[in-house]
């Protein structure tokens, strides 16, 4: 590493060089070297512009004192710029009191060092007094202030911009589009990006942005098309995009034409790509883009290594999330929660409250997402009175106020274990009605049979205008669960008048880093003939095993044996048969379902695990359930 010092630079340079012979009594002369020898104004910028810590800084600044230059408004320009790029925007700023008639650039350097800090008032307070002071702005100086600016400013800003004639500047405009996008604006930002007429990348990213943020993925991926120049940050924001907006399989196919073209994946990437494995189950893919970190030296710090953890806990293997999450030296609290959480969706509540108990030990401050992790771990394990204990903890020692996820844990927690008044006294506890506390409840009812209260949490959602098409599902199965076909056309009548459809269940499987997607009855798998005769050998095998089908879970007045036939082809089935005949002997397979899975199917996966000899991990709704030698983790209570 090269090291620049002031002294070196000026001792290899013949305008620092003194021909003067030192004083005949040996001290040291006070005298400034002839004007010919002393460092030129063009020399010390030419410094300054090398500059890269204090101490040179120092030196150069008393050089130039010293030599009567702190009047030059290039050096005290470059002073001031070096001042603020090297860290030390205080210093900076008091070089800038200390300038008598500062000038537009003076005033715009100072200006983008505070904006591009995010100190808002002080740039916006600094413009106001270069206008009062009668500096004109330029187009940098317009450009530097909407590098913070929100919209309401942004709106002020632009007519400035429009009367002083700085709109059409592409910097100006540019940032403008982005001040714009960034609030909201969308019809602004996009007149201001129609009307450019030069569109360089950094506008392009803009529009980009603001479409993928705000879910507009298909505008998104039309102009991503349509860009001409591509960087990494403009395939990192379209893959966020898909990942952060429910379309995770968008985000691998659009990653892997990404390396395709050869561009290198940033962190950034790779946290896109994690979420998006999780949220699809991809698990060899997801170890997959692991090794990419591991072999590119991307560093594995607190984000990327909790993004691992999420992404190793919801594709099924806790193993590998708690190898990540061991090998993390400074864990912050973000990190524990996903372990937290990770340990309760795989009901495995021991290890999570274990967990919970190490954190408080650390010395860190749980959070409100540590808690919903801690009462998920409750409800799974039917730890009722736990639960209560955690739910007042939050307040009473760590003065969080419970949101409505935490109040939607408790209803949860205790509509599952029965106590369906419980859950809705504190249903009715808050204030303003919320479809997913009811919804919950609702559920509850379902699962304990309690028509009445169903009926009556149904209606209120339905006078409220709060139900939505899962409101119906469940009063639906609620009267088919107890046989009241009546009900169940009247529920499925006020479906079809009001335009719900119920949501197809649905699961996936990952087979040679591919997902593949399941319908009930689906034929439209190239392996459809293989698939149906693994599933008629997996029948012969249940029924030898004692299994008789649990018809009363098809919510259809249908025959025994169309029951029997539609219990056979659940999603849920063929995916784990798409399994068995496409990995080999002894390989964990795991699935991942949309929907909360059905009782009978729990049944046939146990019976399927110690037949087969296969580990079978799947992932509903509600939890994970690890299926092994005829026996599930959640010991039957989900």
């Amino acid at each position: 590493m090269q090291v620049f010092t002031i002294t070196n630079a000026m001792s290899s340079s013949p305008l620092f060089t003194s021909q003067t012979p030192p004083p005949p009594n040996g001290r040291t002369s006070n005298l400034s070297p002839p004007s010919s020898h002393r460092p030129q104004p063009e020399k010390l910028a030419f410094l300054l512009d090398k500059c890269r810590n204090l101490t040179q800084l120092l030196q150069i600044h008393a050089v130039i004192l010293r030599q009567g230059h702190e009047n030059n408004p290039i050096l005290n320009f470059k002073l001031q710029k070096t001042c603020s790029s090297i860290g030390h925007l205080d210093r900076s700023f008091s070089l800038f009191k200390r300038t008598a008639n500062p000038d537009v650039y003076l005033y715009t350097s100072i200006i983008n060092s505070h904006s591009s800090r995010g100190l808002q008032l002080k740039a916006f307070e600094l413009y106001v007094q270069m206008l009062t002071q009668g500096v004109e702005p330029n187009a940098f100086t317009f450009s530097s202030l909407l590098k913070c600016c929100l919209i309401k400013d942004g709106v002020l800003i632009h007519s400035q911009a429009i009367k002083l004639g700085y709109d059409q500047d592409l910097f100006v405009r540019t940032g403008l589009l982005d001040v714009y996008a960034k609030g909201g604006d969308v019809v602004s930002a996009r007149q201001l990006f129609d009307t450019m007429p030069e569109r360089s990348l950094v506008p392009l990213t803009a529009m980009l942005t603001y479409y993928a943020k705000h879910g507009h993925l298909d505008d998104a991926r039309v102009l991503f098309d349509g860009m001409e120049e591509k960087d990494v940050v403009c395939w990192n924001v379209m893959i966020d995009g898909y990942a952060q907006h429910g379309r995770p399989n968008d985000a691998l196919i659009l990653f892997q034409k990404m390396l395709k073209a050869k561009f290198k994946p940033t962190e950034f990437t790779v946290l896109s790509i994690l979420s998006a494995c999780g949220q699809l189950g991809a698990f060899e893919l997801g170890k997959w883009v692991h090794s990419y970190i591991m072999n590119n030296k991307i560093k594995v710090n607190v984000h990327v290594g909790t993004a691992l953890v999420d992404m190793y806990a919801k594709c099924g293997s806790l193993k590998d999330a708690k190898l990540v999450f061991d090998g993390i030296i400074d864990k912050d609290v973000v990190l524990w929660n996903s372990m937290i959480v990770g340990y309760a969706m795989h009901g495995f509540s021991k290890e999570a409250l274990q967990l919970f108990d190490e954190l408080l030990f650390k010395g860190l401050r749980p959070t409100y997402i540590t808690f919903i992790g801690v009462l998920n771990a409750c409800a799974h394990a039917g730890l009722v009175s736990a639960g209560k204990k955690f739910f007042a903890l939050m307040k009473d020692a760590y003065n969080l106020e419970p949101k409505i996820e935490h109040y939607g844990c408790m209803v949860n927690l205790l509509g599952r274990a029965g106590h369906l008044d419980q859950a809705y006294d504190l249903v009715k506890a808050n204030v303003n009605p919320d479809p997913v506390l009811f919804g919950t409840l609702l559920g509850a009812c379902r699962l304990h049979g309690n028509i009445s209260l169903g009926e009556e949490i149904a209606k209120f959602l339905v006078t409220k205008n709060l139900a939505n098409d899962g409101t119906y599902v469940l009063l639906s199965n609620i009267y088919a669960g107890v046989g009241d076909w009546d009900g169940v056309a009247n529920v499925r009548a006020m479906m079809k008048e009001k335009g719900i459809q119920k949501e197809p269940g649905c699961t996936s499987i990952e087979v040679n880093n591919k997902v593949h997607e399941f319908l009930a009855g689906d034929l439209r798998h190239p392996m459809s003939k293989e698939i149906y005769k693994m599933l008629e050998e997996i029948t012969k095998l249940l029924k030898v095993n004692g299994y008789v089908p649990q018809i009363e879970t098809v919510l259809s007045d249908v025959g025994v044996r169309e029951k029997e036939q539609s219990l056979g082809v659940h999603s849920e089935r063929l995916a784990i048969a798409f399994g068995l005949i496409s990995t080999s002997p002894g390989t964990t397979i795991k699935i991942a379902k949309n929907l909360r899975v059905c009782s009978d199917c729990h049944v046939v996966t146990k019976l399927i695990s110690k037949i087969t000899g296969r580990r079978i991990v799947v992932r509903d709704r509600n939890r994970f359930h690890h299926f092994e030698n005829g026996i599930c983790s959640c010991g039957d209570y989900w």
